[in-house]
């Protein structure tokens, strides 16, 4: 990580660069910036990240086993073939980056921004999201059985045949969701969002 560029600001800066089975098993960063880059074959195992950028970047089977990351930033990132297994993102932002054939489970997500992010058909089976901006966010397909979605705005996010079997949904914003197209058995909902499915299927609710 060295020979790297400086802001003015202080932020240590990369831009353009690519970067090739590297081994950053358990490293620390914080108050880097990284534009345009490349990683491909990257250990970042048990890595931690805070208050990172990265901004419109590929990453390419790159090892986040483990990893914690803390109000950083992946935005307009595309992520092919990673390793997320139980990795965790707390207060970060993932806006417009989209997720390829990666390994997400046991995913932890706390607080933060993923408007935006593509899921399409990624195995979210026991993943946790508490508390996320998923705004307009491309689940279609996507298998979260077992999965909680508690306090997550998933208003105008793509939702057709996704798999919420058994996942813990309560608190969450579920007005895009189109009940003849999701599996939804022993999901769990406050009466308040079985008002609006209801409500959602043409029914009305009385007292």
């Amino acid at each position: 990580m060295s020979e790297h560029d400086q802001e003015s600001s202080g932020v240590e800066t990369v831009e353009d660069r690519v970067y090739r089975r590297e081994d950053w098993y358990a490293e620390e960063f914080a108050a880097r910036r990284f534009a345009h880059c490349e990683f491909h074959q990257v250990d970042l195992t048990e890595a931690i990240t805070r208050g990172v950028t990265f901004l419109d970047c590929v990453f390419g089977n790159v090892q986040f086993n483990a990893s914690r990351h803390t109000d950083s930033a992946f935005t307009g990132c595309v992520f092919k073939g990673c390793n997320l297994f139980d990795a965790e993102f707390t207060g970060c932002k993932l806006v417009g980056s989209r997720f390829q054939d990666c390994d997400l489970r046991p995913l932890r997500v706390t607080g933060g921004d993923w408007s935006f992010v593509g899921l399409n058909g990624a195995d979210l089976r026991g993943v946790t999201f508490q508390g996320v901006r998923m705004r307009e966010a491309d689940l279609t397909k996507a298998k979260c059985s077992g999965a909680v979605f508690t306090d997550v705005d998933l208003s105008g996010a793509e939702l057709q045949d996704i798999e919420l079997t058994r996942a813990e949904l309560r608190g969450s914003d579920l007005s895009s969701l189109d009940l003849t197209r999701a599996l939804l058995t022993g999901a769990i909902v406050s009466p308040e969002q079985a008002a609006v499915l209801v409500t959602s299927l043409g029914l009305q609710v009385r007292g």
